[in-house]
């Protein structure tokens, strides 16, 4: 099968499309016929090792060593990296139930990875390590539905502790990325008031989402127009910072409740995606992809997205012109 190989950290011109050996399912594993995934941060990271933000001595150095450990230490432990897919079941283990060859799936990989490939084998079982799959929105393509994956499992997962309820007041720091705009739209689907933390050239778009107003965190005259909220959700965590942004935290109703992704572990729950599924189909939530790139513009991908200026999800297609 054919595959995106990176062997060593560094830039995107370390990722290499090879032909490996295609996986064969264990008796608990499905075999997925991958159609589409997605360059998340995340992957540029990992590719990269170039950790984020501004953090000093010594939180930086315990960030980079614990990375180190369950990435790997001098070079990625999984050689094909890839959190997000999408594609069909090609064939099942003799103890899988909740799939079947045919079914149209997305997920994500976890700790695994291996999502740039033409194939993953993937437990039915969730875990941070194996991963976790669910039946694919109906109402939504393959390269959607990997575009949805990553915001979407991020996004639900950060704001399960909010209590949502129609009338209240939500802002969502970094509103236009992949996990702000699923942030924007699942506020607005419970009845919110959504404030839009992004830049001004992206206001359109959020709003299109749902958002109610947009602030500029690059206009020092935002912090003044910022209200008290019963949920502030910081979506881009040490990746970005502005003078806004350390306001936005202070901007709290009396019970009011801040989240961040760099608020602990992600911990992987199949619900997330089964209930985002319901929410698409039902029409609340859909994808915002950016660019959709060939297999064998890996490269020019992971280029695009380190410039940091993406909106919502870059998308790679697996089936399409791709050379080797």
């Amino acid at each position: 099968m054919k595959a995106i190989v990176c062997t060593k950290y560094g830039p995107p011109d370390v990722l290499q499309l090879k032909v490996v050996e295609k996986p064969i399912p264990k008796n608990n594993e499905v075999l997925i016929k991958i159609k589409a995934t997605a360059v998340p941060a995340s992957d540029c990271i990992i590719r990269s090792f170039n950790m984020p933000g501004n953090l000093g001595f010594p939180k930086k150095q315990i960030q980079k060593l614990m990375m180190r450990l369950v990435v790997g230490v001098t070079k990625p432990r999984k050689s094909i990296i890839g959190m997000v897919l999408s594609g069909d079941i090609e064939s099942v283990g003799k103890d899988i139930r909740r799939f079947k060859k045919g079914d149209q799936i997305y997920g994500f990989a976890g700790f695994s990875f291996g999502a740039y490939a033409e194939y993953k084998c993937m437990p039915e079982k969730e875990s941070a390590n194996a991963g976790c799959l669910a039946k694919k929105p109906t109402n939504m393509s393959y390269e959607e539905a990997a575009a949805i994956s990553y915001g979407g499992i991020l996004a639900s997962h950060f704001m399960r502790n909010w209590v949502m309820k129609s009338g209240q007041k939500v802002l969502v720091y970094g509103a236009s990325g992949a996990i702000g705009t699923i942030a924007v739209q699942l506020a607005n689907s419970y009845g919110a008031e959504v404030t839009a933390v992004c830049s001004s050239t992206n206001f359109e778009l959020v709003k299109s989402l749902g958002a109610d107003k947009a602030l500029d965190y690059t206009k020092k005259d935002s912090k003044d127009k910022l209200e008290t909220y019963d949920f502030v959700f910081d979506a881009v965590g040490n990746n970005k910072s502005s003078e806004l942004k350390v306001q936005c935290k202070k901007a709290l109703s009396k019970n009011g409740k801040y989240a961040s992704v760099d608020d602990g572990a992600l911990k992987l729950h199949t619900e997330y995606l089964v209930q985002l599924k319901e929410i698409i189909e039902a029409g609340h939530v859909k994808a915002v992809i950016d660019r959709c790139y060939p297999m064998d513009q890996i490269v020019e991908a992971h280029k695009y997205v380190d410039k940091g200026h993406k909106k919502g999800s870059v998308v790679l297609t697996l089936e399409k012109n791709n050379k080797i």
